[in-house]
C-alpha cells in the first residue's frame, strides 16, 4: 500500500471502553485504517515540500500544527485565546471572526477532569469531549460541569488550575505510567473549589468514560522522531495513542507535521 499528499493528523472513532479505539492516518482525502497495520512496517517519507493547512500555500516553516504565516496571525482558530479560553474577547467586539466566535465559542462547554499520566483539568466544547479525550491519550475522563460559553469554562478551568494541573506529561502518556486515582472522589475534590458564581454549573455524572488504545507492547524509552531532522521514518508500527504514531525505535507527533507532503508505504 502506497499514498502520497498533505499529512493532516490522525483522526479516529470510539467504539466503547470494551474496544481499542479505531485510528486512522489522514492524508490528503484518505484516511489509512491503522489498527489492521499493527505490527507492520511503516514508512513515512517526507518529500520536501509544506502547504498550509488552511489556505494551501506553500510555506517554508508551519505554525501551530500546520498553518502558514498569514493564517497563523490572522485566522480566529489561531488566537491566543484558544489556548488561554479565559482571555476570550469576543464581547469586546475584537474576535477575528465573528463567525467562527459564534459557532465555536458561544456555544455550550464542558470543564472536565481526565486521566493521562496524571489527572488534568481541562475544557471542551459539548459533544467534542471523546475526540479531545482521545487525542489528549486519557485513559479515564469526565465531565464535571457544562458552562454556557467557551470563556467561562476558560475562567473556570483557570480557577481549577490553581488547585490540580491542567497539562499532560506525554512521555509518561505514552509510556502508560498512569497514577490510578478515583475521578469521582477527585471530582468532589473540585467542587470544593468552585467560586459560588459556577456553582450552578455542576455536572454529575454517574459514571466516567474508559478508553483503550491499540497498542501491542509497550515504550520502555520515548524517543521522538521528525521529519525535520530526518527525511524518512520506518519501523515496525506498534501503536498509536492521542497524536502519534508508536514504532519499536520511537514516537511520531502526525500533528506536528501537519502540511508535510508525505509518502506512506506499508
Amino acid at each position: 500500500m502506497e499514498q502520497t499528499g498533505k499529512l493532516l493528523g490522525l483522526v479516529h472513532t470510539y467504539h466503547g471502553k470494551d474496544q481499542p479505539v479505531d485510528y486512522f492516518l489522514h492524508v490528503e482525502e484518505e484516511k489509512i485504517p491503522l489498527n489492521e497495520l499493527l505490527g507492520q512496517n511503516l514508512t513515512i517519507t517526507y518529500l520536501g515540500l509544506k502547504h498550509c493547512v488552511a489556505c494551501g500555500r506553500k510555506t517554508n516553516k508551519t505554525f501551530n500544527s500546520g498553518y502558514c504565516y498569514p493564517c497563523f496571525t490572522n485566522l480566529a482558530e489561531n488566537d491566543l485565546c484558544i489556548v488561554k479560553p479565559h482571555e476570550c474577547h469576543y464581547d469586546q467586539g475584537t474576535c477575528r471572526d465573528a463567525a467562527f466566535g459564534e459557532s465555536y465559542c458561544m456555544i455550550p462547554h464542558y470543564v472536565y477532569l481526565a486521566l493521562s499520566s496524571d489527572v488534568k483539568v481541562g475544557l471542551t466544547r459539548k459533544h467534542n469531549q471523546l475526540k479531545r479525550w482521545v487525542d489528549q491519550g486519557a485513559i479515564r475522563a469526565i465531565p464535571i460541569a457544562e458552562l454556557p460559553t467557551r470563556r467561562m469554562a476558560g475562567e473556570l478551568e483557570f480557577h481549577l488550575s490553581k488547585f490540580m494541573p491542567d497539562k499532560t506529561n506525554w512521555r509518561k502518556m505514552l509510556k502508560g505510567d498512569v497514577n490510578e486515582v478515583d475521578l469521582l472522589a477527585l471530582r468532589d475534590e473540585a467542587y470544593a473549589h468552585f467560586p459560588e458564581e459556577f456553582q450552578a454549573f455542576k455536572l454529575r455524572e454517574d459514571e466516567w468514560v474508559d478508553i483503550t488504545y491499540p497498542i501491542l507492547d509497550s515504550l520502555d524509552k520515548i524517543t521522538s522522531m521528525s521529519l525535520d531532522k530526518q527525511e524518512e521514518i520506518s519501523g515496525k508500527l506498534i501503536g498509536a495513542k492521542a497524536q502519534y504514531l508508536m514504532f519499536e525505535q520511537g514516537v511520531f507527533h502526525t500533528r506536528k507535521h501537519a502540511g508535510y507532503q508525505v509518502r506512506i508505504s506499508v
